[in-house]
């Protein structure tokens, strides 16, 4: 469905015709351009913006199904960009992730929206109120819509920088550090993080195209060369994400060899625990076993006494063991 349809001039909103063919023309007759917003649309609904802003069969099949990687896409008529919005829900401690494909002409910019991730509405409140920037045109929409979503995976790196010491805390506790819920949450915020990474991981290369640097330096049609710094901007906070998200990996991977050496420990623990018991509850046995035998010719076998103090000496042998078991630790 269509969510918002402008046209904008010299940085300001004129409500166009409802025709989105009159809007493109009105809007190029003025010098100015035409942004509409899509969420979710059907086959259908977007059969028409695409018939009147011509846009290319594979982009509107890209936008339409969803589920692509970030990326930067040049054809003929247009531009298209796919950004991938990232959400962080603090209820259950989950990254999600949207889609927003971005169709950028000489006069119009077309947004189509995915999920619930989604900076749109606040980037539009705050282009409308930053007349000067939204006069430079499409382009300024492109970056805008960038620019939020990059500085929301900043935020989302943030809260999942809490969440990783909040998890350090536990795995390293005395009381819960061996515990089995702490392996399958490290294992979970792994995940978290691998899904972050699909969203600002592929997304370095677009921006850089946008940016103009190093290889990728050539000029991309339908952007104004004037922005480049902007996105040069963008590019370098998506370089701190990137960075922010390879040293949560990392530390998280640390945790968890951490927690798995834990729970070794813990287990060579127990058995020299067990291997300690075991070892006092052999000699009695063995001592009971051999007068257990009932031969007729053994030592002291009817000495009065006998009985008593082959007890006693037992209880020597378990009281030694014991003492030398827990002076090296083992009980």
């Amino acid at each position: 469905m269509i969510v918002d349809c402008a046209i904008y001039r010299d940085g300001h909103r004129t409500e166009g015709p409802e025709d989105l063919s009159d809007a493109l023309a009105e809007a190029r007759a003025v010098g100015g351009f035409v942004w509409i917003g899509l969420h979710e649309p059907s086959e259908r609904e977007f059969g028409l913006v695409t018939e009147e802003f011509a846009l290319h069969p594979l982009s509107v099949e890209d936008a339409l199904k969803a589920h692509q990687r970030p990326k930067l896409e040049v054809y003929d008529d247009s531009l298209f960009m796919v950004l991938k919005p990232v959400v962080y829900e603090p209820e259950s401690d989950a990254v999600s992730t949207g889609e927003v494909m971005i169709f950028l002409g000489d006069a119009f910019v077309v947004t189509v929206r995915h999920g619930v991730g989604s900076p749109l509405a606040a980037v539009r409140r705050r282009l409308e109120q930053e007349p000067e920037l939204l006069g430079k045109g499409p382009t300024s929409v492109l970056y805008a819509i960038a620019d939020a979503t990059v500085d929301h995976y900043l935020d989302v790196s943030a809260e999942l920088q809490t969440d990783l010491e909040e998890l350090e805390a536990e795995v390293f506790s005395p009381d819960s550090g061996g515990s089995r819920h702490s392996a399958s949450r490290i294992y979970g915020f792994k995940r978290q993080i691998m899904e972050f990474r699909r969203a600002t991981g592929p997304l370095g290369v677009p921006l850089t195209r946008l940016a103009a640097v190093g290889t990728l330096g050539s000029a991309v049609p339908f952007v104004d060369g004037k922005a480049r710094p902007f996105f040069r901007d963008v590019n370098d906070h998506l370089t701190r994400v990137n960075e922010s998200v390879e040293g949560l990996d990392r530390l998280v991977s640390d945790v968890l060899s951490a927690h798995l050496a834990q729970m070794s420990v813990r287990q060579n623990d127990d058995m020299r625990k067990i291997s300690a018991w075991a070892a006092m509850a052999a000699i009695p046995t063995m001592i009971a076993g051999i007068y257990g035998m009932n031969f007729e010719h053994m030592p002291e076998l009817h000495w009065v006494w006998a009985y008593p103090a082959v007890i006693a000496v037992m209880a020597a042998l378990e009281v030694l063991l014991y003492r030398t078991f827990k002076r090296r630790g083992w009980m």
